[in-house]
């Protein structure tokens, strides 16, 4: 199977410390299911392996990273467990809170650039415009990362607000929001998505944005498309998760055995055949991904003005990924028969993760279907790409 995705730049001594946080994420899979939430050592840990800092302007004193040196960095920590890399990915929140003014942003990482960001976007909830700044109070869905963050963010409406058809979202100290635990599902269960809820706090305007909307710092990762990057920060979790399920074949099919008599699960030229097709199947999908991604960020790189064509393939690569992550996941797991059935499994857990990633709405079908409107010659949404 294919080495630990690339981090450069690293140093030895801390490429060896990520391999042993990642060690350390794989053995704890039962706990972080368990908890429904990311353990707060793991949190810690993150922080401290630049996950957070990886995509902030080195102004703040970020690292300021590739999207896809992110990517990579998250595609290995969702290897080593799907919901760790879930929440690891918020790291890229980093470029819409770009969109705050610039003061704010100062204020955030004024005690370091590892701060740590999550959210509820949706239902939008009315807010009320005062001389103060917006009255906001409601519930929101999908929290994820959020028991584990300083920052939470939650999605807006207020009356006569022109947002071009994007989400404002308002940014509050975590403890202005209560965490409402009822995150109970099939997979993805450790990324503590529980409901979040306000209660009629005074939120500054100033401390408002719109996702995806224009970045205050003039960098080029923060011109590059934020709702691009958030499907694919998301994507690549449904490939190292499907690493995963392959690294498990591989390691079952050397010993096990069949209760008829049959052969070993490896010797069988079915299983040889389905773990070659499989192989193919992902590598091909993640290598359109990251060749998507470079020749984004080089456009972006060189200056180039974006139009909806140019970012089309990386949204259809994001979405192709995710899906076919979740057929290769789906094909391991039939390999292994009964014996993967258990809940505890790791091809159990694979495989329900993997799903969930595909179920996302920024990975949906809906998706495939305006990136081929725009392949054809038609309009995009604000939205997409």
């Amino acid at each position: 199977m294919s080495a630990m995705p690339s981090l450069s730049p690293v140093t030895p001594q801390s490429l060896a410390s990520f391999e042993a946080l990642l060690a350390d994420i794989r053995a704890r899979r039962a706990e972080i299911e368990a908890r429904q939430a990311m353990p707060g050592d793991i949190v810690a840990a993150f922080q401290a392996h630049g996950v957070y800092r990886a995509l902030v302007s080195r102004q703040f004193g970020g690292d300021a990273r590739s999207p896809a040196e992110f990517c990579r960095m998250i595609e290995a920590i969702s290897r080593a467990d799907g919901s760790a890399g879930w929440v690891a990915s918020f790291g890229a929140a980093a470029t819409y809170l770009a969109s705050l003014p610039l003061d704010t942003l100062k204020t955030i990482y004024a005690d370091g650039p590892d701060v740590v960001f999550a959210g509820g976007l949706f239902p939008p909830q009315p807010a009320a415009r005062t001389p103060e700044g917006l009255r906001v109070s409601g519930r929101w869905r999908f929290g994820s990362g959020s028991p584990g963050a300083s920052l939470i963010g939650v999605g807006v409406v207020i009356k006569d607000d022109e947002t071009g058809g994007l989400p404002r979202m308002a940014v509050l100290p975590a403890d202005k929001v209560t965490i409402e635990p009822n995150w109970n599902v099939i997979g993805m269960q450790g990324t503590g998505s529980h409901d979040l809820v306000v209660e009629d706090v005074l939120v500054p305007e100033d401390w408002t944005f719109i996702r995806g909307g224009a970045p205050t710092l003039d960098e080029p990762l923060y011109r590059y498309p934020a709702m691009a990057l958030a499907a694919q920060v998301l994507a690549v979790v449904g490939l190292g998760v499907a690493r995963a399920a392959l690294d498990e074949i591989v390691e079952m099919a050397s010993v096990k055995t069949s209760i008829t008599g049959g052969p070993r699960l490896g010797d069988r030229p079915w299983t040889q055949i389905e773990v070659a097709r499989q192989e193919a199947s992902l590598n091909a999908a993640r290598s359109w991904f990251y060749e998507a991604t470079e020749a984004l960020w080089a456009r972006v790189q060189a200056g180039q003005a974006l139009t909806a064509a140019d970012v089309t393939p990386m949204r259809l690569a994001s979405i192709h990924a995710a899906q076919v992550a979740a057929q290769v996941a789906q094909a391991v797991f039939r390999l292994a028969g009964t014996t993967a059935i258990f809940v505890d499994h790791p091809l159990s857990r694979h495989v329900r993760d993997a799903m969930v990633v595909s179920q996302h709405a920024f990975l949906s079908e809906g998706h495939q279907q305006a990136a081929g409107r725009i392949l054809l010659g038609g309009e995009g949404a604000p939205s997409f790409p």
